[in-house]
């Protein structure tokens, strides 16, 4: 049985999805998730494919091979293994299927190098995340998170809302674990997922008695609701490309008293520890890098949709429009300059490496800006072409298959060809996936003032303080002199 089949079964536990009003019984056939879990599983099934399957895997200790995104970089070189396959797996997916690449599974490494730095602040710690580390990579099991609070009133801390907050908490310790109660939101690809991470993705204050947890669950665990947001997915491959394909489910998680086994406890009810631990430099680091690939791949995705509208209108010939495709190729060339850099001057943490953070961060920050541009730039480039897409591919084949072919031309291609490429762009543009896209991207990493002001907070300026200050002492040791 390949990896793609394992999975599909590991999706057959009975996980309790709820779409519609109605809890899923069979995930792998349901209308609203088939088409992206056959895309799943075509990745998973690439690790075996011959002609990639040493760029996408390594060798573990039982003789079994594990996903590029588990190996822990030892040397410099590891860092561009890890990119390679990164770029191998966001590549085939055109950069539009986040949560399945190595985000998560990156994340895990970094609190796994590290568990021996964080058994201090939490006790137990250090065993625990080393045997689930080594539980998820020899499964290969796909994981996602989920650290932010339902939206109830967000000018209130917990106590502030007393019964009215929602958020996951421990409402009782057993001697089996913890019992949680609550919610916990955007759990991306969460259906699909094998494990979520729990936490919180803000500091708590120290009166938000309950809310510093850390844990992990099966998707799986009794009393554990996914609710999904309404479906993007078509099962019209022609005419939605991308929706068809890669519909990669959101869901809040609802706790209704569920029980997580102290096994599974990684932090229990510290906010000092468990902010400590998210942002642990390392961790940091080794988990960001996948994100920066995955933002090339796509902005090279839209770049190309980009160019391929413009040249079938004929339009490349104008200086507006060239200037508009050279804005689409300058995003890829700045985010590929500053993941390369990050790579190339990447930082030892004792043993390990990991890619420079600065580069990484203002790649990730300016991603926020630049893909809701690059989309707007689709608009434009396209006017009002996507609007006269007709209905279907299948008008081709009707009674007026002559007309489409006559008035669906473009200037380099026949009908058939332009309206595939209207059809894929407005499905990046304008279908429910593409809007969904371009707010996940503005947001999937905060607030951008936030995340700009955070870049700012932590980024080292003492070079360029020391740089002034040394000119100024300069300048005046040489007036003196003069005089």
């Amino acid at each position: 049985m390949g990896a793609g089949e394992r999975f599909k079964k590991r999706l057959r536990d009975g996980r309790n999805v709820w779409i519609n009003g109605e809890r899923v019984r069979d995930l792998v056939s349901h209308p609203a998730f088939s088409g992206t879990i056959e895309s799943i599983a075509s990745l998973l099934d690439l690790q075996d494919h011959p002609d990639v399957r040493d760029e996408l895997t390594f060798e573990i200790s039982n003789g079994n091979r594990a996903n590029m995104a588990f190996l822990i970089p030892e040397t410099k070189e590891d860092i561009f293994r890890r990119s390679r396959a990164f770029r191998l797996w966001s590549g085939a997916t055109f950069g539009v299927m986040s949560r399945v690449a190595g985000y998560y599974r990156s994340q895990l490494v970094g609190w796994y190098v590290h568990r021996n730095i964080f058994e201090n602040e939490a006790p137990g710690f250090s065993d625990k995340m080393k045997r689930y580390f080594e539980w998820v990579r020899e499964n290969d099991l796909l994981l996602t998170a989920a650290g932010h609070d339902p939206q109830i009133d967000r000018s209130k801390t917990a106590d502030e809302l007393g019964d009215l907050y929602t958020a996951a908490r421990i409402v009782k310790e057993t001697e089996d674990g913890i019992i949680v109660r609550g919610a916990k939101m955007i759990a991306t690809g969460a259906p699909y997922m094998d494990e979520i991470m729990i936490s919180s993705h803000k500091k708590r204050e120290k009166k938000e008695k309950g809310f510093g947890s850390m844990f992990a669950i099966n998707v799986n665990t009794p009393n554990v609701h996914l609710i999904c947001r309404e479906s993007f997915s078509s099962d019209n491959k022609e005419d939605h490309p991308l929706s068809s394909r890669f519909d990669e489910m959101d869901a809040v998680i609802v706790f209704d008293d569920a029980l997580i086994p102290w096994e599974r406890v990684f932090i229990k009810d510290d906010i000092e520890a468990m902010w400590k631990i998210r942002n642990d430099p390392f961790v940091t680091a080794i988990s960001i890098h996948e994100t920066i690939v995955r933002l090339v791949s796509k902005l090279e995705f839209v770049a190309a949709i980009g160019n391929d509208l413009a040249e079938s209108i004929g339009i490349t010939k104008y200086q507006h429009v060239q200037a508009k495709l050279a804005e689409l190729f300058m995003q890829v060339e700045t985010i590929n300059a500053l993941l390369l850099s990050a790579e190339h001057h990447s930082n030892k943490y004792d043993d390990v490496w990991a890619p420079s953070i600065d580069p990484m961060v203002t790649a990730k920050n300016l991603g926020m800006h630049y893909y809701p541009r690059a989309i707007e730039i689709l608009q434009q480039l396209s006017a009002a072409g996507m609007l006269q897409t007709p209905s279907s591919t299948a008008e081709f084949h009707s009674e007026i298959g002559e007309f489409v072919n006559k008035y669906y031309r473009g200037a380099d291609r026949n009908a058939a060809e332009r309206v595939k490429l209207l059809k894929l762009a407005w499905d990046l543009v304008g279908s429910p996936l593409g809007s969904r896209h371009e707010l996940y991207e503005r947001f999937y990493a905060g607030d951008s003032v936030r995340a700009f002001a955070s870049q700012y907070l932590e980024y080292d300026k003492s070079h360029l303080i020391k740089r002034v200050q040394d000119r100024i002492k300069s300048k005046i040791s040489s007036e003196l002199s003069f005089q």
